[in-house]
């Protein structure tokens, strides 16, 4: 669905060099500290800056071939846009109406009521939870085969987040080849939703990996510095020097576990993974 190869564009105290793939049927997460340059990869993918280098592909055509009718297969929601406050959802309505061919009106309306989102009131009266939605059910409102989607859990408090990844799961079920590309803050977001996850630094790849690969088998190790110095390292990804000896990250935590009896291992997650794998030390 989408393919970013050797993708360059330079600023003036940064630089984004990246690669990276959305298959078909899939949901890929980015994730990253702020000024990592996430923004600036949707921005690339979306033709709203021009690279410096490198090719991107979008449903299997060159991003400066697409057109107008092509854009109607992707369905959009950054962080740092959205509708005019002096919008009401008629017109908002209206507006996806006279823009997509195969705009899904009834169905719209039906889920902007089924999220309590007040029909009769301007955006700007709106919550962040509801704006968050509102961006969210348009995105998805046209049958769109891909979806592009800057941060749109942020700012929402946990029920809001919850009913946001439902509407992402139900338009992910109507279609198996259908695709999201998905960048969040939050990791909790992502480990129960995305199938593969990106973590960039510096504007960088520095790990790719299968949600499921990186919950089942990465894990950080707790050990003395005696016990540091015995390690087998060869699957030591990253360590972090603590007050009461080394943290480790390993992507073969069972072999730790096999090997080392009693040692303490903590199960992986995607926060303890980019924090040691941006802050930690490489061996």
């Amino acid at each position: 669905m989408i393919t970013v190869s050797n993708v360059t564009k330079h600023y003036k105290d940064f630089c984004l060099d990246i690669s990276m793939e959305v298959k078909e049927g899939c949901i890929t997460g980015l994730v990253g500290k702020n000024g990592a340059g996430k923004s600036s990869t949707f921005k690339a993918i979306l033709g709203l800056i021009r690279p410096d280098g490198g090719e991107i592909r979008i449903l299997g055509r060159d991003l400066r071939e697409f057109g107008s009718s092509d854009r109607q297969a992707i369905g959009v929601s950054l962080v740092e846009s959205g509708f005019s406050g002096e919008l009401m959802v008629r017109d908002v309505t209206a507006v996806l109406r006279n823009f997509y061919r195969d705009f899904q009106e009834d169905r719209f309306l039906e889920q902007c009521r089924n999220f309590e989102i007040p029909m009769d009131k301007k955006i700007s009266s709106f919550s962040t939870g509801m704006k968050a939605k509102l961006k969210v059910l348009a995105a998805v409102s046209h049958k769109a085969r891909l979806l592009i989607l800057d941060e749109p859990t942020s700012g929402l408090d946990v029920m809001a987040r919850g009913e946001l990844l439902d509407i992402l799961r139900s338009y992910m079920e109507e279609d198996e080849k259908r695709s999201i590309l998905i960048s969040s803050h939050i990791s909790s977001d992502l480990e129960g939703l995305c199938d593969d996850i990106y973590l960039i630094d510096h504007g960088k790849v520095i790990l790719h990996e299968e949600t499921c690969v990186l919950l089942d088998d990465y894990g950080v190790l707790k050990v003395g510095a005696e016990d540091f110095k015995k390690l087998d390292k060869r699957y030591i990804l990253r360590y972090k020097k603590e007050p009461f000896g080394y943290e480790c990250l390993t992507a073969r935590k069972q072999f730790y576990a096999d090997n080392y009896r009693g040692i303490a291992i903590e199960k992986g997650n995607i926060d303890e993974v980019m924090t040691m794998m941006i802050g930690g030390e490489e061996l």
